[in-house]
């Protein structure tokens, strides 16, 4: 069974190369361009079985989507990436007890985190 990934990012290139990455590899993405477009994604029935967010979206950031997810859906494992110059953003982000990544990184290590991450979850559906 394929899992499926809930992918935030604004930068419309950086998403849809990591999305393609991502199918590439078995995985189904729904693409989210904006941090209130994730949350109306993972408040819909749609079931998710991993997030990954950047965190420093413009009209609402990733730490607000990872502060809804944790309230709404603890046990949803997410993944927040970001630029160094965000690095501030990623150390916060790990006080929510989430993997981080820097930008840029290796796909090779995106899809290590995201194995990792399935890995403690409930089979795909």
């Amino acid at each position: 069974m394929t899992h499926l990934i809930l992918l935030a990012d604004d930068n419309e290139s950086v998403r849809r190369a990591l999305a393609r990455c991502l199918e590439s590899s078995g995985y189904k993405v729904v693409e989210a361009a904006t941090g209130k477009e994730a949350v109306a994604q993972l408040n819909s029935p749609t079931e998710f079985d991993l997030l990954i967010t950047d965190l420093a979206m413009p009209d609402m950031d990733g730490l607000q989507v990872l502060t809804e997810v944790k309230r709404t859906d603890p046990e949803l494992p997410v993944i927040a990436v970001s630029g160094a110059f965000s690095g501030r953003l990623l150390k916060f982000a790990t006080t929510f007890g989430v993997p981080t990544l820097e930008k840029p990184f290796p796909i090779s290590t995106l899809l290590e985190a995201v194995e990792s991450a399935l890995s403690k979850v409930r089979p795909a559906a």
